[in-house]
């Protein structure tokens, strides 16, 4: 099969059947990192605290991960209903948030505005963001043949790049729109992610020449296909995913703190679009650098290696507890910061590859969905560990007028660090390329 043929024009050219598709589902889902721009804003607006919100994002991304590893088989069958899916619950489920938050606007404190909230943002977007992240993976590969690493890197950085385009966007409609602009912002953008996640789902589609197994034909189930290598294979590269996003959330949900524990507060807008610039260049960059590696498994041990490596140096220099005043230990948890961004989108966006090519194309949307369910357990975990350490650990201080816990933040990085360390064991002895087995 080739990868897109000379003729037949837009109907046959991979950037329009798979790019240009995968680009406009994963920009849209992508924006479910914007929470932080407007958690406080809903808390405030429908009377509950912030943390009883927070709880709608987790959920969010733990439905991402059980809706890609229960749905992944109706991706592998059809694209085309897997997107339609997504698109749907998606914006269904960004207009019910805002209907919910002006439920709650009127009815201050109400259990039923919170709830419905945990549901449409939840339970009901994380399936459109499960079922949309998955659907044009696979597709890519297939288009991207000889270049599967760049291929899902475009997409997966897609994902990521759409804080830093939506973040600003979403801060203007809130200014502009006045008191009532949390609710009406949602319903907006509901709108606008339904059109282009559509437009998405027209366009994507598989080369002619692939062909998927008809329903007469018998398909190794998933437990059938990761048995063709050793098991601990597959558990070493679900438990690094695991722990690469674990500890990339538990450091990005403290980005802000600790730039305001550095005395940075009026910088913390351009570090944070920064940083997810970096989020977003991992995504592409490590996926693409990992096409011209003899084993992709090489990245990931360059991820842990480089994220221990700074963690490590903030950790014994105090960076995050000293570095206010002091521009090189302020650099050093900066850099810090951005790597972890880095692999944690390259995380990301090597998995598919990685999977691919240890166990074949065929069953690859249902093997990646079932891998993505590190990504739901992450969701519940990442966050509200890095949440519960600071909140245990340390105490509030003043600075420049921010309460911070600079030891807090500290002391989850002594978290990260041995978590890091276990996933570069398992890179290094559980995850081995075909050659050496």
């Amino acid at each position: 099969m080739e990868n897109t043929k000379k003729t037949g024009g837009w109907r046959t050219n991979k950037w329009i059947r798979a790019a240009i598709p995968a680009l406009l589902l994963h920009c849209s889902i992508g924006t479910v990192y914007c929470w932080s721009i407007f958690s406080q804003e809903i808390a405030e607006y429908i009377g509950h605290t912030k943390s009883a919100t927070e709880w709608a994002f987790s959920f969010a991304i733990f439905f991402l991960g059980m809706s890609a590893a229960f749905l992944g088989n109706i991706v592998e069958k059809d694209i085309h209903k897997s997107s339609l899916i997504a698109t749907i619950c998606f914006a269904v489920g960004m207009a019910g948030t805002g209907f919910f938050i002006w439920y709650g606007g009127s009815h201050q404190g109400s259990l039923v505005a919170l709830i419905g909230i945990y549901v449409c943002y939840g339970f009901i977007m994380g399936v459109g963001l499960g079922t949309g992240y998955l659907s044009p993976v696979k597709t890519l590969m297939l288009w991207f043949a000889d270049r599967k690493g760049l291929a899902t890197g475009l997409a997966v950085a897609g994902f990521g790049a759409a804080k830093a385009i939506a973040s600003p966007i979403m801060q203007t409609l809130l200014e502009s729109l006045g008191e009532n602009g949390i609710w009406q912002m949602f319903l907006i953008l509901a709108c606008v992610y339904f059109v282009m996640m559509f437009v998405g789902h027209l366009l994507l589609k598989k080369p002619e020449g692939w062909h998927e197994p008809s329903g007469d034909e018998k398909k190794p189930s998933i437990i059938e296909v990761i048995k063709t290598r050793p098991i601990t294979n597959y558990i070493g590269i679900w438990l690094m995913f695991y722990i690469n996003i674990t500890c990339g959330l538990a450091l990005i949900s403290q980005e802000k703190a600790i730039v305001k524990c550095l005395g940075l507060a009026a910088s913390v807008g351009i570090i944070s679009t920064v940083s997810a610039i970096f989020n977003a260049g991992g995504r592409l960059g490590l996926s693409a650098w990992a096409d011209t590696m003899k084993d992709r498994n090489t990245v990931y041990k360059i991820i842990f290696i480089v994220s221990i490596a700074f963690t490590g140096l903030v950790i014994l220099t105090g960076g995050i507890a000293n570095g206010n005043g002091n521009i090189g230990l302020t650099a050093l948890v900066l850099i810090l910061i951005m790597a972890v961004n880095a692999g944690y989108g390259g995380g990301f966006s090597n998995v598919p590859t990685l999977l691919s090519d240890n166990y074949g194309m065929g069953s690859i949307s249902a093997l990646h969905g079932i891998t993505l369910s590190a990504w739901g357990f992450a969701g519940l975990t990442g966050n509200q560990l890095a949440t519960w350490i600071v909140n245990n650990f340390g105490e509030q201080v003043e600075v420049d007028g921010y309460m911070v816990n600079p030891t807090g933040y500290q002391t989850v990085l002594y978290v990260t660090i041995v978590l890091y360390i276990v996933a570069l064991l398992m890179s290094l002895f559980f995850v081995k390329s075909k050659k050496e087995n």
